[in-house]
């Protein structure tokens, strides 16, 4: 008997930000995906990862994980980031997402304002993610506060101030600073949704559709790697 679709839980506290990119390099590997919306008015949210392949934590727009204004969902995601890492399943954290892993792997968040930063990132180990990572990729963070990863994590890439941009908990947890398949209409729509906004964003956002390129062909070395890291899919199935 095959074995069944693969499915990963996407928890996606705001309507702007998504897989992006993402969602062709899972469909491709025959990965499913389930959107988890705590901010829609009567959805039913699942209390636990048992059912899941694997859990994608997105980013929140304006908010933080230690805010003003935390997100409103912040101690869910963090139980569910938690629950899907003592159950040895692969989390992934993009921006905010990043934050709540690594307060679930015993880690922190630090305090910090909300910026819009489109700069680059530098792979610290060769061996990064099975060694799909690049030596240098595209960076675009929109975020409040920062992961504070805890002391076993592996930094995997440093962006040009010397933060974390990527690290990894345990074999199968990844944070990332800047969401790796993120879109330009993305960022629009983000801007649009709340009244808070960054300074620069014009500025950024022309930086960000002249390397929009960059960033789809640095995804498919990421993807390859964080899929052959968390396990998913063809090449090793939850």
């Amino acid at each position: 008997m095959a074995n069944a679709r693969p499915n990963v839980y996407v928890f996606q506290p705001t309507d702007a930000e998504y897989l992006g990119l993402m969602e062709d390099h899972f469909e491709g590997r025959g990965i499913g995906f389930t959107y988890l919306r705590p901010h829609v008015a009567g959805v039913n949210l699942p209390q636990n990862t048992r059912a899941a392949s694997g859990l994608v934590l997105l980013g929140g727009g304006p908010y933080g994980a230690v805010g003003p204004p935390q997100l409103p969902a912040r101690d869910f995601a963090v139980r569910l980031a938690r629950d899907a890492f003592e159950r040895g399943k692969p989390v992934i954290g993009i921006g905010l997402g990043a934050q709540i892993l690594a307060i679930a792997a015993g880690g922190g968040a630090e305090a910090a304002p909300l910026r819009f930063a489109v700069g680059r990132a530098t792979r610290t180990e060769e061996g990064a993610l099975n060694a799909l990572l690049p030596a240098e990729y595209p960076l675009a963070v929109y975020m409040r506060d920062r992961p504070r990863p805890p002391s076993y994590a592996r930094i995997l890439a440093r962006d040009e101030a010397g933060e974390p941009a990527l690290f990894q908990v345990g074999p199968r947890g990844l944070g990332f600073s800047g969401h790796p398949g993120i879109k330009s209409a993305m960022v629009e729509d983000l801007i649009m949704e709340f009244d808070e906004a960054p300074a620069d964003t014009a500025a950024m956002l022309a930086r960000l559709r002249s390397l929009q390129s960059q960033v789809e062909d640095a995804l498919v070395g990421i993807m390859a790697g964080v899929l052959a890291v968390a396990g998913i899919g063809p090449a090793g199935a939850t």
